[in-house]
């Protein structure tokens, strides 16, 4: 598995790794892992032989490990300490990066529909638009808001293929050449994290044979990460809207996220928008 990049140096992660460890071990007592307590103890928590023991590593080299050394850690290991420490998921995430190893994609869970609450904040959302996609970028909910200022029908399934089929978007997005290149990079990149997945080869090459732009772009092998965008809309009937779009991830359905849209401030947008969605009976008033 490839080192992870860190902003922290070499020596201050091991530091940070040494200071993590301390404290995780501090929090488990003896008792928590199914081990006589064995009476009073001058610290709290388990000790290291105890650690090395259920992880199943000799006590020198666990000891090593807190103590900072650079000595080489495998994922089987580090999994048998994070077992070992009760570690959750984001803190066994956190051991692999201070270990210097990136941490091991999360199982994916099929598409599903959102939680009620993730849907009422969607719901909430509106008249700003709104929307979850699924890790193929497949829509599992879309506002109402963002039909009409997007012009997503019920035949727009996916994302990326709607970014390059849907031929009302593209009238509308001003920006849409410039912004392709992007959007085909970003999709790449999310398909890098689940190589072993062929849906993301199926979309690609199904679309790549009805957009020869599309085809272009996937051909350049281009990959990039996005967790923000600004998208422009010329909309028919409100003229030049301009929104601030935010990736939010939805943690208990890895690989699926929630992206909201704001007006941009300094544009009147908002004032644009609101008109837009009293035409089409949308508004929802929000407690002031």
């Amino acid at each position: 598995m490839a080192s992870a990049h860190s902003p922290l140096s070499h020596g201050d992660r091991r530091t940070e790794l040494r200071e993590f460890l301390r404290s995780r071990r501090a929090r488990v007592s003896p008792e928590d892992v199914g081990m006589p307590g064995g009476g009073r103890r001058r610290t709290p928590g388990l000790r290291r032989e105890e650690v090395a023991v259920l992880a199943g590593v000799g006590v020198s080299w666990y000891t090593w490990l807190e103590q900072g050394r650079d000595i080489k850690v495998s994922e089987q290991v580090l999994d048998a300490i994070a077992r070992a420490l009760l570690l959750r998921s984001a803190e066994r995430a956190h051991l692999y990066r201070l270990a210097g190893l990136n941490p091991p994609q999360a199982p994916a869970v099929p598409s599903a529909a959102p939680s009620p609450e993730v849907q009422r904040l969607l719901a909430a959302w509106s008249p700003r638009p709104g929307y979850i996609r699924d890790r193929h970028w497949n829509f599992t909910a879309v506002n109402d808001a963002a039909r009409v200022v997007f012009g997503y029908h019920e035949s727009d399934h996916n994302c990326l293929v709607s970014f390059f089929t849907n031929v009302r978007y593209r009238v509308m997005h001003r920006h849409w050449a410039e912004t392709a290149p992007d959007v085909a990079a970003a999709f790449r990149a999310d398909a890098a994290r689940y190589p072993d997945d062929p849906e993301f080869d199926r979309i690609a090459t199904d679309l790549a044979a009805v957009s020869p732009e599309f085809a272009e772009l996937w051909a350049s092998h281009d990959a990039a990460e996005h967790t923000s965008a600004v998208k422009a809309v010329d909309h028919p009937e409100a003229g030049l809207m301009i929104f601030d779009a935010t990736l939010l991830p939805l943690p208990e359905l890895p690989g699926h996220h929630l992206i909201l849209h704001n007006p941009r401030p300094g544009t009147d947008t908002q004032e644009r928008l609101e008109t837009l969605m009293r035409q089409h009976s949308l508004v929802v008033p929000h407690p002031g």
